[in-house]
C-alpha cells in the first residue's frame, strides 16, 4: 500500500506537439514556413484563448512577411504548420466562441497539443522577460534559434532559457494516512503537498528530506521518484516523489511558509477529491484540494486510488 505510480500523466506534461528543434537554427526553412504559420498569443498575465477544448491560434503572416525578434519557435502541429508564440493582447477572431483561460486555474479542458504549446509559450516568453541583459556583463543579449537562446552581440555568447527545478512531494504513513499541508496565504481548508525549490549542490531526494523537515519538521525516508511537470510561473518544473514518515512526529513549523498541516486519512482524501478543486469545489467542504493542472492534484489521485 504504500508504494503507487501516477496513474496519468500530469496535464501538462502531455506531448502533443513536434518541437522541431532542427529548425531553431535553419533561418531559411523558419521565414519559409512562416507565411502559413499559426501564432498563440499570450497576454501579459499569462492568459490566453481557448475554444472547444483548443488554445486558439492566429495566422502569423498577419503580424509581417518574417517572425518579429520577440516571437518564439513552438514547433510544429499534426498538418506541418509551424507555430510561434508573441506576448500581447488576445484577439478573438470573428464570431468565434472563445474565452479567457489562465491555466494556473485549469487546464483539463486543452488537448495535448493546446497543453504542450501553451506551457512552452509561456515558460519561454517569461524567460525572454527578465533575461534581456547579458548575465556577464549586462549587454543587452537580442533572440536567436528561434527564441530559444539569447545572444550577446559583442561577444557572440549565449544563454538559454533558464529552469529552476522544485520538488514536490506526498508524505504518508506506508499505509492509510498522509500529510497536507496550508500556506499561511490560502484560504482556511485549502490543503495541498510539500515543495520546495532545489538548492545548489543538492540532488532531487535530499531536496526532498530538507525541504520536508524545514517545512513541517518531518524526517522522511524511502524517498521515491514518481514523475515531472513544467510549471513556467515563471519558469519551474516541479519533480515529483512520495516518501514515508512516522505519524508519531511533532509537526514544527521551521521556516513560516506553512501554517498548518495534518494527516488525513485515504477515506478522508477521496471524499475531498470528490467534491471538486480548490477554485470550483464545494466551498462548505472539510478538506480543499488543488486542481487538475497541477501535478499534486495527479500525486493525491494516484496515492488515493493506489489502494
Amino acid at each position: 500500500m504504500g508504494n503507487f505510480q501516477l496513474r496519468q500523466v500530469p496535464l501538462l506534461s502531455r506531448v502533443g506537439a513536434d518541437r522541431a528543434d532542427q529548425l531553431r537554427t535553419d533561418t531559411d526553412a523558419a521565414v519559409a514556413g512562416w507565411s502559413s504559420a499559426a501564432l498563440l498569443r499570450v497576454d501579459p498575465r499569462n492568459q490566453v484563448l481557448v475554444a472547444g477544448g483548443r488554445v486558439v491560434l492566429h495566422e502569423a503572416g498577419d503580424l509581417g512577411d518574417t517572425p518579429p525578434s520577440d516571437a518564439v519557435f513552438l514547433g510544429r502541429v499534426e498538418d506541418g504548420r509551424h507555430v510561434w508564440a508573441v506576448r500581447g493582447a488576445l484577439q478573438a477572431p470573428t464570431g468565434a466562441d472563445v474565452s479567457v483561460l489562465d491555466i494556473r486555474a485549469t487546464g483539463d479542458i486543452f488537448d495535448d497539443v493546446s497543453a504542450q504549446l501553451v506551457s512552452s509559450a509561456i515558460a519561454l516568453l517569461n524567460w525572454h522577460d527578465h533575461a534581456r541583459f547579458s548575465a556577464v556583463d549586462g549587454t543587452p543579449t537580442k533572440p536567436v534559434r528561434g527564441g530559444w537562446a539569447r545572444a550577446n552581440p559583442i561577444t557572440g555568447a549565449e544563454e538559454f532559457p533558464r529552469i529552476d527545478p522544485a520538488v514536490i512531494c506526498l508524505v504518508h504513513d506506508g499505509a492509510d494516512r498522509v500529510v497536507l499541508a496550508r500556506q499561511h496565504n490560502w484560504p482556511v481548508r485549502m490543503f495541498s503537498l510539500l515543495a520546495g525549490f532545489v538548492e545548489a549542490g543538492e540532488s532531487f531526494e535530499t531536496c526532498v528530506i530538507r525541504e520536508v523537515h524545514e517545512e513541517v519538521g518531518l524526517a522522511v525516508r524511502d524517498v521515491t521518484y514518481l514523475g515531472s511537470q513544467p510549471w513556467p510561473f515563471p519558469r519551474s518544473l516541479m519533480v515529483g516523489f512520495h516518501a514515508v514518515a512516522d505519524p508519531g512526529q511533532t509537526f514544527v513549523f521551521n521556516d513560516g511558509e506553512i501554517t498548518e498541516a495534518a494527516w488525513f486519512t485515504r477515506d478522508e482524501v477521496r471524499t475531498a477529491l470528490s467534491a471538486g478543486a480548490w477554485n470550483s469545489g464545494d466551498p462548505e467542504a472539510k478538506l480543499l484540494l488543488p486542481g487538475s493542472i497541477s501535478i499534486a492534484r495527479t500525486i493525491i489521485e494516484s496515492w488515493a486510488e493506489s489502494s
